[in-house]
Order: structure tokens, then C-alpha cells, then sequence
């Protein structure tokens, strides 16, 4: 099982350990769209902090993030499952998976980045900001920079099993699974389902902050579990397994993701 998530805006800050090694990343065939990013990332950082606040799309409030990414190079590192912080991280949990399922994460997660491309929670990465938003003076769009690059290395990566899929929108562009790949794909979309008090009619509304922290907490459920779903299919009955109601209607021909809906009542 390879499962793909979003990183996160906030992230904890560069670690004591020994600077980056890019050469050392997880992804090998990705390390020279990765240099291009990180080249192009610091010498705009460095040159014009005014313009790079505008091409990061910052605020005067976050302006110090800019000096995180002139020191890309120079700063302490920790591994990528501690960098990225927030929501969907809080609910994963990491830190507290014990030793078996910790291997199982190391081994199944990838996390996406506008600077790295994709990252395993193992790789040793510093604190930055750069999302896949950012169109940069030289590259232009990242999502467009990393397609290419990520085409060529994910299949493989994928290998022969499921492959769960929870990015954001704008990471899922810089890669979509085609072909045989798509077939054992599966996305999640969180719905929260309500009874109108006076009809008792059931009304369901996407959620959106909460989302991020149901699928954390589903995909450490899978982790602490050992389930091992080899197929969308077998995703589903293993989430159901799990507690889950979830709902999911196979894709009508080859070469389509599966979309599956996590339905919750409450939202925390």
C-alpha cells in the first residue's frame, strides 16, 4: 500500500541534525527537478526578499519564512514526518505509533512538497515554505515543473498494490495514476451527515478543516492495524472493518480512481 498525502503550511522548526544531503532523499530519479527547485528557491530568497514574499504568496506577518529558505542548505534537518505539522499530522500521530506500525509508515507514506517533489516521513528534509502553488520567475508553475518528474518515478513506487490517495487539490495536479494504476487507486472525500431536527431528513456537507483530521486518523488506524488492502475494494471493507461508513461506487471502465465517501456524524 502506497499512501499519498499533502504536506502542511505549518511545519515544526529546522532540527540540530546535520545539514541536507540531497542525494540521500528517498525518489533518486527525482534529484535533479528537485535541485532546479531548491537552486532557484534560495537565490530568489537571498536577491529580493520583497519579491520573494510575493512569489510565496506570504504576508508581512510570515516574513521570516523567507530566511528559512536561504539557510535550505545550511540548516539543522529532522525527519519529514516531524517537519510537517498541522491538522492531518496531529490526527497520524506519528510519534506514538509503536515500533511495528512506525515501519509500516516509513515504508507506505509519501508525503508531496513543491520543493522536494514527494519525500518518505524518513528523509531527512529542513523547515521551508514553498507550496505547489508557487510559479516561480525561472521554472513557472511547480505543479507543471514536477509532472514530468514524478511520472516517471511513481509508478514504480506504486508498485503492484493500492495505492490511497489524499492530497489537497493542488498536489494531486503535479501527478494523476493512469492506466493500471489508476485501476488500484482510491481517493477519500469526507462527508458530514446530519438529521434536520424538524423533517428528520438526512443532509450531508463536505467538510473541509475536519477532513484533513479524519483522514489521519484513518490512516493511522490502518497503520496500528497491520491492515494490509491490496485493492480499492479491499480498502473499503477494511475501513467498514475498522468502524468506518464508507460508501463507494466502482469507476465504470478501466484506468479510473475509485472514489470512495468516509460518512461521519460528528466532526472534531
Amino acid at each position: 500500500m502506497l499512501v499519498l498525502l499533502p504536506p502542511s503550511e505549518g511545519k515544526a522548526s529546522s532540527g540540530r541534525g546535520a545539514p541536507l544531503k540531497p542525494e540521500s532523499l528517498s525518489l533518486p530519479g527525482l534529484h535533479r527537478a528537485r535541485a532546479a527547485v531548491l537552486d532557484e528557491l534560495v537565490e530568489l530568497c537571498a536577491a529580493d526578499e520583497e519579491k520573494a514574499r510575493g512569489v510565496l504568496g506570504l504576508s508581512e506577518g510570515l516574513r521570516g519564512e523567507i530566511a528559512k529558505n536561504v539557510e535550505l542548505r545550511t540548516a539543522g534537518t529532522r525527519p519529514a514526518g516531524e517537519v510537517y505539522t498541522g491538522v492531518l499530522y496531529d490526527a497520524l500521530d506519528l510519534a506514538t505509533l509503536d515500533s511495528a506500525a512506525g515501519r509500516r509508515a516509513t515504508k507506505a507514506l509519501l508525503i508531496f512538497s513543491g520543493l522536494w517533489g514527494a519525500v518518505r516521513v524518513s528523509d531527512r528534509i529542513p523547515s521551508y515554505r514553498c507550496s505547489m502553488g508557487v510559479k516561480l520567475p525561472g521554472l513557472g508553475a511547480l505543479s507543471g515543473h514536477w509532472r514530468e518528474p514524478l511520472a516517471s518515478v511513481l509508478p514504480e513506487a506504486a508498485g503492484t498494490g493500492l495505492v490511497l490517495d489524499l492530497r489537497s487539490s493542488a498536489y494531486a495536479t503535479a501527478w494523476k495514476p493512469k492506466g493500471e494504476v489508476a485501476d488500484r487507486t482510491a481517493t477519500v472525500r469526507v462527508l458530514h451527515s446530519q438529521t434536520d431536527p424538524v423533517t428528520g431528513a438526512e443532509k450531508r456537507s463536505v467538510v473541509s478543516h475536519f477532513n484533513k483530521a479524519t483522514k489521519g486518523r484513518l490512516v493511522r488506524d490502518l497503520l496500528t492495524t497491520g491492515a494490509a488492502p491490496a485493492s480499492p475494494a479491499e480498502l473499503v471493507v477494511a475501513l467498514r472493518d475498522l468502524g468506518y461508513v464508507v460508501e463507494a461506487t466502482p469507476p465504470a471502465g478501466a484506468g479510473r480512481v475509485w472514489a470512495l465517501d468516509v460518512v461521519v456524524t460528528q466532526i472534531h
